[in-house]
């Protein structure tokens, strides 16, 4: 049962070591839920022991004792289930890629900005605690993860039947949930130049690459011979169009080595999504990313297909760079400057969609939701 149903509000544990970063968060959620603070690391591990009431962790990276990245690896090293599978997103300061990666290889499921809104916060939480309770009553349902024993992922079927639960979820609040198919380039051939047992060791491989890149809220699944399935709810085109890349470029420097034989492959990458392909299931957004992988091996190999064709860096880029400083564009009004807000209208109707979202689902002022989303996209 949801704490929702019972009318307790989920605990959150807040773990920074400056009072007024975690005053101003306390402030922000507190009509959301209960919250438990500690000012180091240390202190915050000690109380996931003994509180199992904790629903998802807020750590900064940067901290005394024991700072997030140690947190972080003892989480998800945990021996107990309860704690290792716990939601940590994290507080963002000014760190750089190269801390953002490594927290998101040591298990971080998201990130949150110091200065973010309430809005922002909330709705960030919630998402992650929807997904939680969603894992939970499949568990409770009995439709526990079935993994393949060859390749240790769980079955098409299990990511049939999460991901319709996901989709569900998505919907009700207006989120996104995307899906990549991962295909071997020209795998067939693969098989007539090397034997079975060098394409098994290949595809173990690649899986173990895949899996170690995904966020523990994701679901991966091998759906036919040299083609694997990742399901990414809460992610948009933009982050799965980084992944495919981030991956392509790890695939780049692999060389495998069998009885002295060097052996390269490439990855063609299908993507598709609810906030840009119009399908009723997660069948048919597998579907989809199948036959854009397909496309991908059939032009040449090594390419990521989404909606809009083949994505390079430039386009992946053009994704993130849609997000618009709300407190700018207020500004902007302040001193008279309307006509600098239309120019760049779309991009601040992307960002501040959370916020609508949020909004209509709780007050139900009538928003023109479809409209705003397909605006914002232009």
């Amino acid at each position: 049962m949801a704490e929702e149903d019972t009318g307790v509000l989920p605990k959150i544990l807040i773990i920074d070591d400056s009072r007024m970063v975690r005053a101003s968060l306390i402030k922000q959620i507190r009509h959301r839920f209960q919250i438990r603070e500690e000012c180091d690391g240390e202190a915050g591990w000690e109380t996931l022991l003994i509180d199992p009431a904790i629903r998802i962790v807020l750590t900064d990276l940067g901290m005394p004792k024991l700072d997030g990245f140690g947190l972080l690896e003892r989480i998800r090293g945990s021996k107990v289930q309860r704690i290792q599978d716990l939601p940590v997103i994290i507080i963002s300061g000014d760190e750089d890629d190269e801390a953002r990666l490594r927290a998101l290889d040591l298990g971080a499921n998201d990130f949150v900005s110091k200065g973010a809104g309430c809005a922002e916060m909330t709705a960030r939480l919630e998402s992650l605690l929807d997904l939680t309770n969603t894992r939970r009553s499949l568990a409770l349902s009995g439709m526990n993860p079935i993994i393949d024993p060859v390749s240790g992922l769980v079955t098409p079927a299990y990511l049939n039947h999460n991901g319709e639960q996901l989709l569900a979820q998505a919907r009700r609040r207006q989120t996104a949930i995307s899906v990549m198919v991962i295909e071997i380039d020209h795998y067939e051939q693969l098989l007539e130049w090397h034997s079975s047992r060098v394409a098994e060791l290949i595809i173990n491989k690649l899986a173990k690459i895949i899996a170690s890149k995904m966020r523990r809220e994701d679901t991966i699944s091998q759906i036919l011979g040299g083609r694997f399935a990742v399901l990414s709810p809460g992610t948009s085109m933009g982050g799965c169009c980084a992944f495919a890349l981030r991956l392509q470029r790890a695939m780049e420097r692999l060389v495998m080595t069998y009885r002295e034989e060097r052996i390269r492959i490439t990855l063609s990458v299908g993507i598709s999504g609810s906030e840009t392909d119009s399908l009723q299931s997660v069948e048919n957004l597998v579907e989809v990313a199948t036959e854009r992988a397909q496309y991908g091996v059939a032009a040449g190999g090594n390419r990521i297909i989404n909606n809009a064709g083949e994505v390079d860096e430039l386009m992946a880029e053009s994704y993130g760079s849609r997000l618009v400083s709300i407190d700018h564009a207020l500004l902007q009004l302040r001193i008279g400057a309307e006509e600098d807000i239309l120019e760049h209208l779309p991009e601040v109707i992307a960002t501040m969609m959370p916020l609508f979202n949020l909004l209509e689902e709780h007050l139900h002022l009538g928003i023109p939701l479809g409209r705003l989303d397909n605006f914002g996209r232009k």
